[in-house]
């Protein structure tokens, strides 16, 4: 079983624990053998469920998996042998002694026949090693010390004894993400959705809600955006109407009260989503007032509905109520009007936002370069060196002595065109101001991760202008552009990140990623983790960007 689907195992687990599931908690944590529920173990040995106690164990081990597993079980037969001596029940103790301690005379044939002859004895405690038996509750509880030393021992239960940590609600908590992602789909979003099942794709048409939505419209944004609420809470036995307007978080009943599983950290006991998450995954609509950015409009549905579903571009504009920009291979020219000679292979290009005709190039070999396409005029020439040698972290030092040669991943423009980015084969970022005269001056030298750069992004958090870069070390993370000081690092891919791509919706700033292994996540500027987990088409490296309109 894969790790993911053991984890699944552990959220239902918790889910059935908070719903009171008691027994089919159990049932589960011994088919499936992930955790072993020790506060469970000793209930049923103190109450002397015998049955219960063995099929536990067995979801674990058996009598023969090796010597700690051959002592748990004698333990607990030779319990339930004296007990049935000690009510004077001597065919239940035959019938313990045939069935259940038989098995161990192969392996101490003397011990097994000092056993039987307790049978012959009037009281057992006239067995010299016997003698400070006391009662059976005593007996019980010192036998449940040995026992959980020997489980503590063996090895068939290493990593199993203690249940992960987690918040609670947390299978509820995805599925609202879910509902908030179908939701974000919906060509017609409803202010208030009712949730009537969760066996289907969520979906605000007559079909799946019983309300006719508005009717199309060259502007697919018509109508006052709803605030983020709380879908309605969906209770065990069906849904439950929220008197409350506006609506996206919450598969979750707020008052009932929710338990921890045992040895589980609790958490909060009722998800409320972060009003920026809410925000996040609203409709879209086309901001106004942003200084320092062109922002486009943010509408991601579509790109959204095919990294869920794998659809090609050729198919899903079907029923879209406004008219997309649809263009074919004839509208891009075939003629070559330029030919620049960069002198080493090219490895990324930018052109600036502003003045069209200027062109950024970076190189295999570490040098970036500033073309004037127009003329054919190279305004400025910058070769590859580390600016601070004194500043540099000795995993780069040594990454340098082994092998001198850099290149450049990625060179991008600010926003405004006052700056640009490089981001390196080997830990470094550079920072340059540029002005309209063609020079270029250093600005910042970042080592931002170990082994390669491979993307670098201008952002616009909290109007703080960021750059996001991401690398062969699995991780994201985002400078301030003044100082380079480090803002945020986002962990949880778990292959090399090949690309970001910072974008927005209304005022909620968030960051798209992939990895070498095809994993797309997205993240907010917080500190909560990745919000989705996609397999992007070919399960490879993958380059990801918005369309100019932001559609």
């Amino acid at each position: 079983m894969s790790s993911l689907s053991r984890e699944l195992v552990f959220l239902i687990l918790q889910f059935l624990d908070e719903e009171k599931f008691k027994e089919t908690v159990h049932k589960l944590e011994q088919e499936s053998g992930f955790f072993f529920n020790m506060k469970h173990f000793e209930d049923q040995v103190q109450a002397g469920e015998w049955d219960e106690v063995e099929r536990y164990l067995c979801g674990f081990t058996k009598v023969e998996d090796n010597r700690y597993s051959m002592k748990i079980f004698f333990e607990i037969r030779k319990q339930k042998y004296l007990e049935a001596l000690d009510r004077q029940d001597r065919a239940k103790a035959v019938e313990i002694l045939v069935k259940d301690l038989k098995v161990f005379s192969s392996f101490n044939e003397e011990l097994f026949k000092e056993i039987t002859q307790l049978l012959t004895l009037d009281n057992f405690r006239q067995n010299e090693q016997l003698s400070k038996y006391g009662d059976t509750k005593s007996a019980r509880n010192i036998m449940l010390v040995e026992l959980k030393k020997l489980i503590e021992a063996n090895p068939l239960f290493r990593d199993k004894l203690s249940f992960p940590s987690f918040k609670s609600s947390r299978l509820r908590t995805l599925i609202n993400q879910s509902l908030n992602w179908q939701h974000q789909l919906c060509k017609n979003p409803r202010p208030n959705p009712d949730i009537k099942t969760l066996f289907t794709d969520h979906s605000c048409n007559p079909t799946s809600n019983g309300a006719r939505p508005p009717p199309p419209t060259n502007n697919p944004l018509v109508g006052p955006i709803p605030k983020a609420g709380q879908f309605p809470p969906i209770g065990a036995h069906g849904p439950v109407v929220s008197p409350s307007p506006g609506a996206i978080a919450g598969w979750m009943s707020s008052n009932s009260p929710s338990l921890p599983h045992p040895s589980m950290a609790a958490g909060p006991p009722g998800f409320v989503q972060p009003s920026s998450a809410v925000g996040f995954l609203k409709h879209p609509r086309t901001p106004t007032g942003m200084t320092g950015m062109d922002y486009q409009s943010a509408d991601s549905d579509h790109l959204m509905k095919r990294i869920r579903t794998g659809q090609s571009d050729e198919v899903s504009f079907a029923g879209v109520a406004h008219t997309p920009n649809v263009y074919s291979q004839d509208d891009l020219t075939k003629t070559v009007v330029r030919t620049l000679n960069q002198g080493s292979n090219v490895m990324s290009m930018d052109f600036h936002p502003q003045q069209q005709t200027i062109l950024l190039v970076g190189t295999n070999v570490g040098d970036i370069s500033l073309w004037e396409v127009g003329s054919r005029e190279r305004l400025a020439h910058k070769p590859f060196k580390v600016w601070d040698i004194s500043a540099a972290s000795m995993p780069l030092q040594n990454a340098l002595l082994n092998d001198a040669a850099i290149s450049v991943n990625r060179c991008v423009w600010g926003p405004d065109g006052l700056m640009l980015g490089v981001a390196f084969s080997k830990h470094i970022v550079h920072l340059y101001t540029y002005n309209p005269t063609g020079e270029l001056r250093q600005h910042l030298e970042i080592d931002a991760h170990v082994g390669g750069v491979n993307d670098i992004a201008f952002a616009h958090p909290n109007k703080q202008l960021c750059i996001v870069t991401c690398g062969d070390d699995k991780m994201i993370k985002v400078w301030d552009v003044v100082a380079g000081r480090k803002q945020y690092t986002f962990e949880g891919h778990e292959a090399p990140v090949y690309s970001v791509c910072p974008h927005h919706k209304e005022s909620i700033q968030f960051i798209f990623s992939t990895a070498i292994d095809g994993k797309i996540k997205a993240w907010l500027y917080d500190y909560l983790g990745s919000r989705v987990d996609y397999d992007a088409p070919g399960n490879w490296c993958t380059m990801m960007a918005y369309s100019a309109d932001g559609t």
